[in-house]
């Protein structure tokens, strides 16, 4: 039977669902092009050495903080991740370096707390705490312990405070810089005890840990990550911590609050951060292999003899953590009418 004209398929027709399936198979072949190209990028970072930036001087407890998890974190990525110390200006040097970093992931900073006091005693801060940085975890928590001389002729925080009142020369108190969490747990001690100090800012704990046992200061609130080593040699004298709870590491060491000085509580934080447009698959290796190397038991081990508690949170945990310590924080400026220089 002759097949009428109007059924018939032109050729043209032909050609076009012909040309239609090569640029659906061309299609499929770049999506499948495409698909592991992206899982590369994850998966091959890191292809090179990271570089950790600590915005204090080595052996602070910001330095021993980020080496720990800087070797702990170069395992599990098979990578090498440096530290590199940049201090100067309450860490805001070696920060602000971060923040202008390429945002590639082999760059990172290792801070403490004062990453989020800074903007309440500054004037100027030359990066956002908040928007030029992406969280990674906070690696640790920490008390800060009151140390003395170790002849310093008291045992007790109220002993000192007598001591200190008695005093017929200028008291004065260490801190590792300006701004920090040292510092404002000083002035936290003004405001519950009266005492009228004079704070002795340094560029990080080593050096102000070295005039404290010279003589040239007469308190510190410090990290235990540094100070701890002093302690247990006994050329330092621990007599409290500012934490809610006494510290495991020192056990035998009241809180402020136990010792007398109520509404005393403070602690310093260590975190992570990388340039906050890091790529989120590069952000969460980092995270990841944070996290992992802070559950290890040698790690957490390394930790705990520093006085330092593992943390591993994830980034949007940590963020909160930093919004509601930079309120704190900011209180206690407030309160204390400390302004940096």
């Amino acid at each position: 039977m002759k097949q009428h004209p109007h059924h018939a398929t032109p050729a043209w027709h032909g050609s076009r669902r012909k040309a239609l399936q090569a640029l659906a198979s061309a299609a499929a072949l770049g999506a499948a092009a495409l698909a592991p190209a992206a899982a590369r990028a994850a998966t091959d970072y890191p292809k090179a050495p990271i570089r950790l930036v600590v915005p204090y001087p080595p052996g602070g407890p910001t330095d021993l903080v980020g080496r720990v998890v800087a070797a702990a974190m170069g395992d599990m990525l098979k990578q090498s991740i440096f530290v590199d110390n940049k201090p100067g200006a309450s860490g805001m040097v070696g920060s602000a370096m971060v923040a202008k970093a390429p945002a590639d992931g082999y760059t990172l900073l290792s801070n403490a707390s004062l990453h989020v006091i800074n903007p309440a005693v500054y004037d100027k801060v030359p990066y956002d705490a908040f928007n030029d940085f992406a969280p990674i975890t906070q690696i640790v928590d920490v008390p800060l312990v009151l140390v003395v001389k170790s002849d310093t002729p008291v045992s007790t925080v109220q002993e000192l405070i007598a001591y200190l009142k008695q005093s017929n020369g200028a008291v004065n108190f260490a801190s590792a810089g300006n701004a920090s969490s040292q510092h404002l747990s000083g002035e936290l001690f003004k405001i519950r005890t009266g005492i009228a100090m004079q704070h002795v800012p340094y560029k990080g704990s080593s050096p102000a840990l070295t005039d404290l046992m010279g003589g040239q200061v007469q308190l510190m609130f410090d990290s235990m990550p540094s100070a701890m080593p002093f302690i247990t040699s006994g050329k330092l004298k621990a007599l409290a911590v500012t934490t809610r709870k006494r510290s495991s590491s020192l056990p035998q060491t009241p809180t402020m609050q136990e010792a007398g000085v109520a509404g005393f509580e403070t602690s310093t934080w260590y975190g992570l951060w990388a340039p906050r447009n890091t790529p989120a698959d590069v952000v969460a290796i980092l995270a990841k292999a944070a996290q992992e190397a802070l559950r290890k038991p040698e790690i957490a081990a390394q930790y705990h003899r520093m006085g330092a508690e593992p943390v591993g949170s994830s980034p949007q945990e940590f963020e909160a953590y930093m919004k509601s310590e930079e309120k704190k924080w900011a209180e206690i400026v407030r309160l204390s009418g400390a302004k940096a220089d």
